[in-house]
C-alpha cells in the first residue's frame, strides 16, 4: 500500500465513523435537541430534522452510558465509553464567547479561534498542521456568543499526539506574524463575501436591531474595521483571560477508559490556569417589534429574518416551546407555516422557525425568501399564523405527530462519536444530568395539549416580531 494514502484513509475512517451523517457546522450555544435551519452564528452540531432520517426505518439505539471522569488534578469530564471503533472525539468550551469582545475589537473571539493551532509550543504553523495531516487528526475551534469552542477527533493510536497538540494550543499558541495575517486577510475576505449575502445581511441586520445596546447585537465575526485593529497582543490577552479550568467543559466519546482519560484530562488541560478572569454579562432584551429595518439590495427575491422573546434552555417551559416550534416552523413540510406560505400558496421555496436560546436571552425566529413583489403577503401570513397558533394553540393531532417525530428523531442526535461529545459538552452547559441522555424522551411524551396551548398564548406574539429584509427598495412597502 502507498505510504501516501494513509493519511487519506485514516481520514475516510474518521468521516465514516466519527462523524456519522451530515453534520452542520457552526454550533454555537449547544442546544441538544434537534434544531430546524437557523443562522450560522446561533447553529447547533445537530442533524437537521428536515433531512435526517425517517424515525420509522431507524435502527433502535442502544442505551448509552454516560460516566462522570474526574482526574487526580480535579478536572472533570463526561465520557461515553465505546470501544467498537478505534475512535476518540473530544468537544470542548469555555465560557465567554464574542460577547466579551473588548469595544473596538468585535471579532477578537473568532480570531483567535482560526489562530491558536496555526502553530503552538516548539511547532511553527507548517509544522504543527503537517503533524495534524500526517496522523489524520481533526482539531478545530469556534467561537459563538456565549461560549469558545474546540473539538478533536483522533484514530486512538495517535491521541498520544492529538491530546499534546491540543494541550500545545490552549497553553502556548505562537501567534507568529504569517499565520496572523493570512487568517486576518481570509476573515476579512468572509466578511466582504457575507456582505454580498442576502441572508448572512438579514441576520446581521436583525441581531443590531433585536440587541441595539447589548453585545449580542454585535456580529461575532466582527468588522472590517475591527478585525483590522486586533494585535497580537490582543490574540495573547484572549487566551490568558479566557481559557481557566473553572470555565472549562469537557465531553469525550469513544475508545478510551475513565482510566486513560483521567491521565489525559490532566496532561492535556493541567496547565491551565484555575481560574479565568471574572466577567459579567448583562441580560439582554430583545427589541420588541417596531417598523420593518429594510436593507436595500438589488436582488431577484426579498429575504426576511422575524423574530422576538423566546425560551432559555432552563426554563420550565423548553418542552413546550421546542414542540410548538416544531408545529408553527422547525417541521419542515409538516409545519404550518410551511403548508401556509409554500404548499398553500407558491410564495416561498423554504420558511422556518426556531429557538435560539443564549446565556442572557433567548430568541424565537424565523425566515423566508420569495419574489420581492410578494415578501409583504409572506410576513403577512406568518403573522397570521404566528397569532392563530397563540389564540388557539395546536391541535391534538399535531401534538400527536410532533411526539413521534420528536422522540422517534433523539436516537439519530447518538449515531457518531463526535456528535455525542458535543452533546456530552452541552448537557453539562445546561445542567441537564448524567441521566438526561435516558430520560429526554419521557419529558416530551408527558406533554399536554393545556401545556402547549399556555405556552403559544403566553410566549407567542406577532406584535413584537422585529422583521428584517432585504431586497430591493422598489419592492412594495412591508406593513409592520
Amino acid at each position: 500500500m502507498r505510504r501516501d494514502l494513509l493519511p487519506l484513509l485514516a481520514l475516510t475512517l474518521i468521516a465514516a465513523l466519527a462523524i456519522g451523517g451530515a453534520v452542520i457546522k457552526g454550533r454555537a450555544e449547544h442546544p441538544v435537541d434537534p434544531a430546524p435551519p437557523a443562522p450560522v452564528e446561533s447553529l447547533p452540531t445537530v442533524v437537521d430534522p428536515a433531512t435526517a432520517t425517517d424515525p420509522a426505518t431507524a435502527t433502535p439505539a442502544r442505551r448509552v452510558e454516560v460516566k462522570k471522569v474526574v482526574s487526580p488534578g480535579g478536572i472533570e469530564a463526561w465520557l461515553v465509553e465505546d470501544h467498537m471503533n478505534p475512535i476518540i472525539a473530544v468537544d470542548i468550551a469555555f465560557s465567554g464567547g464574542s460577547a466579551l469582545d473588548p469595544e473596538g475589537k468585535d471579532g477578537l473571539a473568532n480570531m483567535v479561534s482560526g489562530l491558536i493551532d496555526e502553530g503552538a509550543g516548539e511547532f511553527d504553523s507548517f509544522a504543527f498542521q503537517s503533524q495534524l495531516e500526517d496522523l489524520a487528526i481533526r482539531l478545530s475551534f469556534d467561537a459563538s456568543r456565549d461560549h469558545f469552542t474546540g473539538s478533536l477527533t483522533t484514530l486512538t493510536q495517535n491521541r498520544a499526539t492529538a491530546f499534546r497538540l491540543l494541550r500545545l494550543a490552549l497553553v502556548a499558541p505562537r501567534f507568529d506574524a504569517e499565520p496572523v495575517e493570512r487568517i486576518r486577510a481570509q476573515i476579512l475576505s468572509g466578511l466582504a463575501s457575507s456582505a454580498e449575502d442576502p441572508e448572512t445581511l438579514a441576520n446581521w441586520a436583525w441581531y443590531e436591531a433585536a440587541f441595539p445596546s447589548h453585545p449580542y447585537g454585535r456580529r461575532v465575526e466582527g468588522l472590517p474595521a475591527t478585525v483590522k485593529a486586533i494585535t497580537k497582543e490582543d490574540l495573547t490577552a484572549f487566551v490568558g483571560a479566557r481559557f481557566g479550568r473553572d470555565t472549562l467543559t469537557i465531553g469525550v466519546s469513544g475508545d478510551i477508559t475513565p482510566e486513560e482519560l483521567a491521565y489525559q484530562l490532566d496532561s492535556t488541560f493541567g496547565d491551565l490556569p484555575d481560574q479565568a478572569q471574572r466577567f459579567k454579562l448583562g441580560e439582554a432584551i430583545v427589541g420588541i417589534g417596531g417598523p420593518v429595518v429594510t436593507v436595500d439590495k438589488d436582488i431577484p427575491q426579498s429575504v426576511a429574518v422575524f423574530g422576538h422573546k423566546g425560551v432559555k434552555r432552563d426554563d420550565p417551559d423548553w418542552y413546550a416551546a421546542h414542540t410548538l416550534n416544531y408545529i408553527l416552523g422547525g417541521g419542515g413540510f409538516t409545519s404550518r407555516l410551511m403548508s401556509e406560505v409554500r404548499e398553500k400558496r407558491g410564495l416561498a421555496y423554504s420558511v422556518y422557525s426556531y429557538l435560539s436560546p443564549y446565556e442572557r436571552a433567548s430568541v424565537w425566529a424565523g425566515g423566508v425568501a420569495t419574489e420581492s413583489a410578494r415578501i409583504g403577503q409572506s410576513l403577512d401570513l406568518i403573522r397570521a399564523e404566528w397569532a392563530r397558533l397563540a389564540e388557539e394553540g395546536p391541535t391534538e393531532a399535531e401534538l400527536t405527530d410532533a411526539k413521534t417525530y420528536l422522540t422517534g428523531a433523539w436516537p439519530l442526535q447518538l449515531n457518531g462519536t463526535a456528535k455525542i461529545a458535543g452533546i456530552l459538552t452541552a448537557m453539562q452547559i445546561h445542567h441537564l444530568g448524567q441521566d438526561y441522555l435516558d430520560k429526554r424522551n419521557s419529558f416530551i411524551e408527558k406533554l399536554t395539549l393545556d401545556d402547549l396551548k399556555r405556552v403559544a398564548k403566553t410566549r407567542l406574539n406577532p406584535s413584537a416580531l422585529t422583521v428584517v429584509v432585504v431586497g430591493k427598495s422598489s419592492a412594495p412597502p412591508v406593513a409592520p
